[in-house]
């Protein structure tokens, strides 16, 4: 097929890419007379300041996912998938005040040392071997296959090359450089990003208005497509069992935002590579800034596009090209490589640039946190207990490597998904409950056992698969959940916390667990800086809700 890509284009996304890699290889490199220690390659040194952490939040989590299944989203079901990036804000703002000092004190590698100390060796390694099962299977293969699917898209490569391509270009710095590559890099990394994303919403909304500007195709867009800016969707919606209503402000999808921001390894490691709590903190809150921001970046194109999919005259003015790949119902994760084509010369190489961007960064961290949790959790407790920095460094190496190549020969197998941002975050959810029960009752209730922790971790998983088909599913032999699967998250953990508190009370006679984490008001005292822009930041979010809850 004709990419419509030309020289400009091509030279565009070459620049960015030696870019990365240079300056990926060069931040690898060891000082003279020194060699990397699994602080340098797994915590960067504990040196990233606050601009670094907050850039390199941002570039590990928007990916594939983002950019090519919530423009899909957006173009589905419209501004309403926005509640994720908008509601994360608010939980980052939770993250920095009341996770980051504890994880922070404690001197932590990894969330699963964290368990460790709280509770035991063996619910860490129960939830490590989870771990690196999740970023594997799903993670790494879903990024890889969204990437795979979008230069398939724009460029017409053969997908499995093109997964690859991103593969070894990912490996290239991040194998050998660590946490240190993997951030700086991200600070580059985030710059296309969000450049190449406004550039696109730029161009999407000025076709829309036939070269009448970005306004004008917003307004345009808000007028022929209401019905796709509407947040709170109500039980007639077609999309409200994936985001129902009022339940999204007030029910799973907190359990989404708080596992994924809170309890993550492959995002909170860059906060424990901070140079103290507070450059941390000041780091969340550029990421929070930026979250507000990334909606007009990755929903607002889905949206345009599903506007000149539906509008005859719009697609008579873009001629044959319009026809190839078109989003549509079962199909919507098309909408943003489609809109590709459509950019002038120079833009589409940066466009190209910004998602090649979101999806290399993204698999760069998976692969360092993968690497973290089986050298620092699993190599280091069980096979090599005596590990030199040397060793653990090389094992960290091999072991994304390993990862690596897992999810690329399991990435083609994910064919056929449509939405497949909602699909990551469905599936997530059966296992995500019972892990944010047990680490908000361990962080924040001194009664929590290590017993009970366990039991909750195992019970909530058929809890969750009990949600998900139910009584009424298996009578009708359903093939879906017959409450929203968000509503099933909120159940499933509020169930799992009452396990895990009903147990503990029975087993230590209502006392307090020996390790127990004592804590106080000072604990959580932030800075009047982080206080005001938190402030800034919920009156924004008030105000977007305000405007467009119908």
């Amino acid at each position: 097929m004709e990419t419509g890509f030309g020289f400009i284009d091509y030279a565009v996304f070459a620049a960015y890419a030696v870019l990365i890699l240079g300056v990926g290889l060069w931040v690898s490199r060891d000082k003279e007379g020194e060699q990397k220690n699994a602080e340098d390659y797994f915590l960067a040194s504990k040196s990233l300041p606050w601009w670094a952490i907050g850039s390199s939040l941002i570039a590990a989590n928007i990916s594939a996912e983002q950019f090519i299944g919530m423009s899909g989203s957006g173009f589905a079901l419209g501004l309403a998938i926005a509640s994720y990036e908008w509601m994360a804000a608010f939980t980052l703002i939770i993250v920095g005040k009341y996770f980051l000092p504890i994880f922070i004190e404690k001197g932590i590698y990894t969330i699963p040392e964290f368990v460790e100390k709280r509770f035991s060796t063996n619910l860490k390694t129960i939830l490590a071997v989870f771990w690196i099962a999740l970023y594997v299977f799903v993670n790494l293969t879903t990024v890889l296959y969204l990437g795979g699917l979008a230069i398939e898209t724009i460029l017409g490569i053969d997908m499995m090359y093109a997964i690859i391509g991103l593969a070894l270009f990912s490996a290239a710095y991040s194998l050998y450089g660590g946490l240190s590559a993997v951030a700086w890099t991200d600070v580059i990394q985030v710059v296309f990003l969000v450049l190449g994303g406004l550039v696109t919403t730029y161009l999407a909304l000025n076709t829309v208005s036939d070269g009448a500007g970005m306004w004008e195709g917003m307004k345009t867009v808000y007028h022929s497509a209401p019905d796709r800016f509407v947040m709170i969707l109500d039980e007639s919606n077609p999309e409200y069992m994936n985001l129902p209503g009022i339940g999204v402000l007030v029910g799973g999808l907190w359990v989404a935002n708080i596992y994924y921001w809170g309890f993550n390894q492959y995002i909170i490691q860059r906060t424990l590579a901070a140079k103290s709590l507070r450059e941390a903190q000041k780091g969340i809150l550029l990421a929070a800034f930026l979250k507000l921001l990334i909606p007009f970046i990755v929903v607002i194109p889905g949206i345009a596009a599903y506007v000149m999919v539906n509008d005859p005259a719009i697609m008579a003015r873009l001629g044959a090209m319009a026809a190839e790949n078109l989003p549509g119902i079962g199909t919507a994760d098309r909408a943003y490589p489609w809109l590709l084509h459509f950019l002038p010369a120079g833009m589409k190489g940066l466009a190209f640039a910004a998602l090649a961007a979101a999806i290399v960064s993204s698999l760069a961290s998976m692969l360092n946190s993968t690497s973290t949790i089986f050298t620092m959790d699993i190599y280091k407790q069980y096979i090599n207990t005596s590990a030199s920095d040397k060793t653990t460094v090389n094992v960290g190496r091999i072991s994304a490597g390993v990862a690596l190549l897992i999810a690329v020969i399991m990435a083609p197998l994910l064919g056929g998904i449509d939405q497949a941002f909602q699909f990551i975050q469905e599936y997530t959810g059966i296992v995500s409950p019972g892990i944010l029960g047990v680490f908000l009752l361990g962080l924040f209730w001194k009664k929590t056992t290590n017993k009970a922790a366990i039991w909750g971790a195992l019970v909530s998983i058929p809890i969750a698969l009990f949600f998900k088909i139910g009584p009424k599913g298996w009578a009708e032999g359903a093939m879906f959940p017959t409450l929203p699967w968000m509503d099933q998250m909120g159940y499933t953990t509020v169930l799992t916390m009452i396990v895990i508190a009903v147990l503990s009370i029975t087993q230590n006679n209502g006392k307090d667990d020996e390790k127990g984490i004592s804590l106080t008001k000072e604990f959580f005292k932030t800075s009047p800086l982080f206080n005001i822009c938190s402030f800034v930041i919920l009156i924004l979010l008030a105000v977007a809700y305000a405007f467009f809850w119908k």
